[in-house]
């Protein structure tokens, strides 16, 4: 197993542990629902790396924004709340109404997740070639 597999699933399993933190021991405010919609598109892009270890840090940081305003989006549909209701559990999931905000921390958040990962790769140093 790749070493970057297991930084994401031991981060993975931080992330969403720190994600169920925020969302029932945080009080609702403005904080906790950035900091949840961080911890949402962290927790998308280290499981795409968990999944897919091999993809590029841009193309995981691009499919988990498209991901997380997906499901922003679809929250317009009022379809996320009504599964929500039916499943609470996957209010966690699927959230339950749109905030154009949550997009704007979607971006960012996968923007630095991108970042790190991408230079986290180069800091390792490479094998030495044999002549």
């Amino acid at each position: 197993m790749s070493r970057r597999r297991i930084t994401a699933g031991v981060a993975l399993v931080l992330v969403v542990v720190a994600g169920l933190l925020v969302h029932g021991v945080l009080p609702e405010s403005a904080f906790a629902d950035i900091a949840g919609d961080a911890l949402y598109v962290g927790a998308v892009y280290l499981a795409l790396v968990l999944v897919l270890p091999r993809l590029r840090p841009w193309l995981v940081g691009g499919i988990s924004l498209a991901w997380s305003a997906g499901v922003e989006l679809l929250q317009l549909t009022g379809v996320p709340h009504r599964l929500g209701e039916l499943l609470p559990p996957l209010t966690l999931v699927l959230g339950t109404a749109f905030d154009a905000r949550d997009l704007v921390v979607y971006a960012v958040a996968a923007a630095l997740l991108t970042a790190i990962d991408g230079l986290s790769g180069r800091a390792t140093p490479a094998a030495p070639r044999e002549r």
